[in-house]
């Protein structure tokens, strides 16, 4: 059975940062590509950032760039996004996902969902 347990959020003043966590079971983690998505109330779920089976490449939405960073580690089964400079419009649920056959902006191309974990920014 495929679990992929989110972990990291919580509630941070505007300009703080948040490292998430998603420990991954019952899988062959590092032979998938990884995203992390969100949504927030009202709003469809959206893609955050996406990372290759190896940890070779990334992306990211241009409203992330240059602030969160997402990185895999297939020794522990974990891929994290590290989150700085972070914004009251970056409040949301996220989610990681896996991906057999690489990461895109569709939530249809993924395996596998965690339940996700509340970032809350204050201003």
């Amino acid at each position: 059975q495929v679990q992929l347990v989110e972990s990291g959020g919580g509630l941070v003043q505007a300009g703080g940062s948040l490292r998430l966590s998603c420990a991954a079971s019952g899988l062959a983690f590092s032979t998938y590509a990884m995203a992390w998505f969100r949504q927030a109330p009202g709003k469809e779920r959206e893609f955050v950032a996406g990372i290759r089976w190896n940890g070779s490449k990334d992306d990211y939405t241009d409203s992330v760039k240059g602030r969160f960073t997402i990185s895999k580690d297939n020794a522990r089964n974990t891929v994290y996004l590290q989150m700085s400079s972070l914004k009251p419009e970056d409040t949301a649920l996220y989610y990681c996902a896996a991906a057999k056959f690489g990461t895109g902006l569709g939530t249809s191309r993924y395996d596998y969902w965690g339940q996700g974990t509340q970032v809350t920014v204050s201003s």
